[in-house]
């Protein structure tokens, strides 16, 4: 099991940081070979289901995920931080990932904890993939805030 943790501070307002970090198609423009399908309708709710493939050809794999928790900014309850917990659901992948957006003066701070386990991976490259995920994570997180 790896656990991976990135942190970003955006100039987005945490509404806007939201909409972006939780755009799931917009994860496949930032996250290299991937294409992500939501099969469920939107807009995005606890239960929503989704598939991100990552690969090419017989090299891919399928990343399905459940949103489990879904608490986005409240205006009601300004100083409470947006949440979003999704549980993966693979035979390949599993783990979960929390997305959290944080009010932060006139933008936001971001938190993505995500803890990753690879089917026939040995745990001694736990590190290897926690080192990766961090770059691939915090990759998406920076141009998931950047894109319009």
């Amino acid at each position: 099991m790896a656990l991976i943790r990135v942190e970003r501070l955006s100039p987005h307002s945490p509404a806007e940081a939201w909409r972006r970090l939780t755009d799931w198609k917009r994860h496949a423009d930032v996250v290299p070979l991937t294409r992500v399908t939501v099969t469920t309708p939107p807009p995005t709710h606890e239960g929503t289901l989704f598939v991100a493939r990552t690969g090419i050809g017989p090299a891919a794999f399928d990343d399905p995920m459940q949103v489990t928790v879904w608490q986005p900014p409240d205006a009601d309850h300004p100083d409470r931080p947006a949440r979003c917990r999704l549980d993966k659901r693979g035979t390949f992948v599993t783990g979960w990932a929390e997305i959290e957006v944080h009010p932060r003066g006139p933008g936001s701070r971001v938190v993505w904890l995500e803890e990753l386990r690879v089917r026939w991976l040995p745990p001694f490259l736990d590190a290897s993939l926690a080192a990766s995920g961090r770059l691939l994570f915090g990759r998406a997180a920076d141009g998931l805030l950047r894109r319009p």
